[in-house]
């Protein structure tokens, strides 16, 4: 029998709605925000919330956005460069293994992807959640839908999960070969700006219930990597990119954006820092996102044109996007490592 195609990779992405219309976008928000790792409320509590304000209210602004980063031909970029990262991935790896993809929520789903696979007779199967710090609202949340479809199977091939890749060298490398395309001696400050999470969910990794996160993290999570910690894991990710591009610590700052409802959340607040940083005079800022290996509506639409708008009512005058990993051969070699478990 041949060997080909006998171990399996699955890449999993958070999920894009299937087109840019408003029951195709309430319908992703429904199901993102109605998972209870991502609002841990009470399912009776969720519900109301979710499909009774939520997605009612937020569905057709958002599809308004989503059209506005809609590219004719590719489609949602999310889904573009998943897609590019999946190709480069198999061909990368060659025939002896079997590459999917699959998004979180929507399409492809988890459950279509590993239905694919099942058929195949895999030995081995190796999931890639593309979150690269983990979180239980991300990561956790397609390691437990993994767990909870393929437990059904008769045959169990041997799994294995990516947790996190925070401070990944090439990735790193990734991020600070895209800030080297622009002129870093223009800028007056370089941001890193990660997707917020509640300030409850942090301490909720911690299974004897002491544990009490402080807003913007305790001294351990910013000096050192805890492989739970969602905000340890966003200062390492700092750090490694500032280090490699040879920045003191004066020169950057991290905040967090895309915060939802009114209980506090990780701070600085993306727009609470703009505005303090357009105070100090700053004009020129250079951003990253790093809890993304791929453009989509938070970087395109919150950072390149949102906060962009904003730090110019502030006075600033210009805001730079930090291109995403996309389709970069580094980072393509990145994933390659990250499935053949090798140390990185």
């Amino acid at each position: 029998m041949s060997n080909k195609g006998k171990k399996g990779i699955l890449l999993v992405q958070l999920g894009t709605p299937d087109s840019p219309t408003t029951p195709d976008v309430r319908r992703y928000l429904t199901e993102f925000l109605m998972d209870s790792r991502v609002i841990d409320i009470p399912y009776v509590q969720r519900t109301l919330l979710v499909k009774g304000i939520i997605a009612l209210t937020r569905a057709p602004k958002s599809a308004k956005v989503y059209k506005s980063i809609w590219d004719k031909e590719t489609g949602s970029p999310l889904m573009h460069y998943s897609i590019l990262q999946r190709d480069l991935l198999q061909k990368a790896l060659g025939d002896e293994y079997h590459v999917e993809l699959a998004m979180r929520y929507q399409n492809p789903s988890i459950e279509s992807a590993l239905k694919n696979m099942e058929g195949l007779l895999l030995e081995s199967i190796r999931v890639i959640p593309l979150f690269p710090q983990y979180a239980s609202a991300t990561s956790g949340s397609v390691i437990d839908r993994v767990m909870e479809l393929i437990r059904k199977w008769n045959y169990l091939p041997e799994i294995s999960f990516v947790s996190n890749f925070c401070t990944n060298d090439l990735m790193v490398e990734t991020y600070a070969d895209h800030a080297r395309r622009h002129d870093l001696e223009s800028f007056d400050h370089f941001v890193f700006s990660y997707h917020g999470l509640p300030v409850r969910q942090l301490g909720k990794v911690d299974p004897t219930g002491q544990l009490k996160c402080p807003e913007s993290g305790c001294e351990s999570c910013k000096a050192t990597v805890n492989s739970y910690c969602y905000l340890s894991q966003c200062y390492a990710t700092t750090r490694a990119i500032a280090t490699k591009l040879g920045l003191r610590k004066e020169q950057y700052s991290q905040c967090f954006q895309s915060r939802l409802g009114k209980e506090p959340w990780i701070q600085p607040y993306t727009s609470d820092l703009l505005q303090d940083l357009a105070a100090k005079g700053c004009k020129k800022l250079l951003i990253f996102s790093p809890a993304f290996v791929a453009d989509c509506i938070e970087t395109i639409d919150e950072i390149g044109v949102e906060y962009a708008n904003e730090f110019k009512q502030l006075g600033g005058e210009e805001v730079c996007l930090v291109e995403s990993l996309n389709d970069d051969p580094k980072w393509i070699e990145s994933l390659k490592q990250m499935a053949l478990n090798a140390k990185n």
